[in-house]
């Protein structure tokens, strides 16, 4: 049996990226998203998942801002994370999660926000109460938040300019 490895996305990842995101979503706007976030220097944490020499996984965590009281605070947004179908459900979705919260927490990242299924990312701590007072454009169940030290439970959420253009390609 192999051994699924876990490391820092490389420049030579970008292709074998992009086909894990276009294989999991059916479409490439997930793809042309971590493009523009990367190009534009925004991303914070990028990891793969390797089994046997092939790019198997990918997360990514962009730069978040969160807008209150005339001040701005750093934070992080898991969007995406992408598994090649023929290996969902065998954890490394998990394990990138996993691996991604502790450099971030080693890096003095204070919060991490994801749009997405609140039974999979409550496994991993992010619940839509800790977000439900953020103005947002993606405010519902789904808008989920984590905070591993104290941050702002409320304020404007601003994303990296590649979501509002790369997702409405």
């Amino acid at each position: 049996m192999s051994m699924m490895s876990i490391r820092a996305a490389t420049p030579r990842d970008r292709e074998a990226i992009r086909l894990v995101e276009e294989h999991a979503f059916g479409q490439k706007a997930e793809a042309g998203l971590v493009d523009a976030l990367v190009s534009d220097g925004d991303a914070v944490v990028e990891l793969v998942a390797v089994e046997e020499g092939q790019v198997v996984g990918h997360i990514l965590f962009s730069r978040l801002l969160v807008e209150r009281a005339g001040k701005t605070f750093p934070a992080v947004a898991l969007a995406p994370l992408a598994v090649e179908p023929s290996f969902h459900g065998t954890g490394i979705g998990g394990a990138l999660i996993r691996e991604a919260h502790i450099r971030l927490k080693d890096s003095g990242e204070k919060l991490a926000v994801v749009l997405g299924d609140p039974d999979y990312y409550g496994r991993f701590g992010y619940s839509h109460d800790r977000a439900a007072s953020f103005e947002t454009e993606y405010q519902g169940d789904a808008l989920q938040a984590l905070a591993w030290q104290e941050a702002p439970v409320n304020g404007k959420l601003v994303y990296a300019s590649a979501f509002n253009t790369a997702l409405a390609a």
